[in-house]
């Protein structure tokens, strides 16, 4: 495919590009044989496993911030990203530099033309990422990889990593139905599979027929299950700079994360916490605060400006715009919405578009740029007009930014969401005009 030595940030990321045009395949056979070439690295590193359908990001960020705060060297691969596609890979939160994703990706380069070359197929994009980590985190002596799964679970490229410190389960939703099974107990079975022999597992509450087949896989397995219960999590304090809760027998824990549903993520993610430290990692409650207080996600929640109000987040399904409506409700009864969407064709828009669209009083739809996968802006303000009629579709990020400041008072709340490949750049964008309006009529002493 690429038969040009690599010894550039820029070829690395032509080659990256050129390789995700070969799409998804399905199983472990290819996976097995890409890191057999470089040597099995993930056989040398220890794993949280995450697999789920909403949260899985934000669950990662808390576990992997708290690790880090107590002294490990913690490993991150994550997807997907919202500013630079260094950020899928991360170090005590920083991302991979480009000499290291070079010179990583021409090793893969090279085991991925041997390979072909043998006869085998070459490796999927998802493939070379993923081996890609595992040779990096190797590479740079990680302690501990916070490991987010891909699509599913059981076909995942992440699954060939043997029995994981915890394999640990958000939300469970119909997502991906068709690829991953068309009810909502087969895609609990594929995000199953990274139950290995006598592992810990730590689950959210779940539906029942999700948690139906974790606690049977559990059993099958004799997999350690904890659950956190919402009936657990108590004294809880919402806020949009502050969030706070009690759970079991930490009270009053911080989280600077906003959003209703980040205090559910946050509980899983202490009840990680405690099954590790049953494995010998030495993690205090000191450090357990600290961690939950200095997790950031970008993307999810997230306040990029004030006056009025500026808000990002990557709802991009049915189950995650139903948290976000809550959260809407919750935080901002009685304010004036406008929202900026941009949803990929493959999810579910009509869903999305039914939750979301009654919650404005103004609708911009956009198309994420250069993403074969997004769903035209005049398309998908088609779909909105049956729900909302106040719809309008911007040409580009730029005008829907433009468009949004014009609509909104100071006490306004615009809200951007849907999928994180547009959500970066258009947080940059409004974070540069919110910059422009403070310069022009001086800073706000509440900004």
């Amino acid at each position: 495919m690429w038969k040009e030595k690599i010894t550039k940030y820029q070829q690395a990321a032509a080659y990256m590009e050129a390789v995700r045009r070969g799409g998804i395949v399905p199983g472990l056979d290819s996976i097995r044989r890409l890191t057999a070439e470089l040597g099995n690295p993930q056989d040398d590193l220890r794993f949280i496993h995450i697999a789920g359908t909403n949260g899985k990001g934000s669950v990662l960020a808390f576990v992997s911030r708290i690790l880090q705060c107590a002294g490990y060297r913690t490993g991150r691969y994550l997807s997907p990203v919202v500013f630079s596609e260094l950020e899928k890979l991360q170090i005590n939160s920083r991302p991979i530099s480009k000499a290291d994703f070079t010179r990583g990706i021409e090793g893969v380069r090279e085991a991925a033309e041997r390979l072909e070359a043998a006869g085998f197929p070459y490796p999927t994009p998802f493939e070379v990422e993923t081996a890609l980590a595992f040779w990096y985190f190797r590479e740079k002596g990680c302690d501990i990889v916070v490991l987010e799964t891909g699509m599913g679970g059981l076909w995942d490229a992440t699954n060939i990593i043997r029995r994981p410190v915890a394999a640990v389960f958000t939300s469970i939703s119909m997502d991906h139905a068709g690829m991953l099974g068309n009810t909502l107990a087969e895609i609990a079975e594929q995000k199953a599979g990274i139950i290995k022999n006598e592992c810990y597992v730590i689950s959210t509450e779940q539906k029942p027929d999700v948690m139906e087949m974790i606690e049977k896989t559990c059993e099958e397995k004799m997999a350690k299950l904890s659950v956190s219960y919402r009936a657990n999590i108590k004294s809880i304090r919402y806020g949009i700079e502050k969030q706070q809760f009690s759970y079991k027998e930490y009270k009053n824990l911080d989280i600077s994360l906003t959003g209703m549903y980040q205090i559910e993520n946050a509980a899983l993610a202490v009840e990680v916490i405690r099954a590790v430290q049953k494995q010998g990692f030495v993690v205090t409650e000191q450090v357990l605060r600290k961690g939950l207080w200095e997790t950031k996600w970008p993307g999810r929640f997230s306040v990029i400006s004030k006056h009025p109000l500026f808000i990002i987040d990557g709802a991009h399904n049915a189950d995650a715009a139903q948290k976000l409506k809550e959260s809407v409700i919750f935080y901002f009864t009685n304010k004036k919405i406008i929202t900026i969407m941009g949803i990929l064709r493959d999810k579910e828009y009509e869903k999305i578009a039914k939750i979301t669209a009654p919650l404005a009083s103004q609708i911009i739809t956009v198309a994420a740029p250069g993403n074969p996968r997004a769903f035209p802006a005049y398309e998908l303000a088609g779909v909105v007009k049956k729900y909302n009629p106040n719809v309008t579709a911007a040409d580009s990020l730029q005008e829907a930014v433009e468009m949004s400041y014009l609509l909104a008072k100071r006490d306004s709340v615009i809200l951007a969401f849907g999928s994180l490949s547009y959500l970066g750049e258009l947080s940059k964008i409004a974070g540069n005009r919110a910059q422009i309006r403070r310069d022009t009529h001086g800073k706000s002493k509440n900004d």
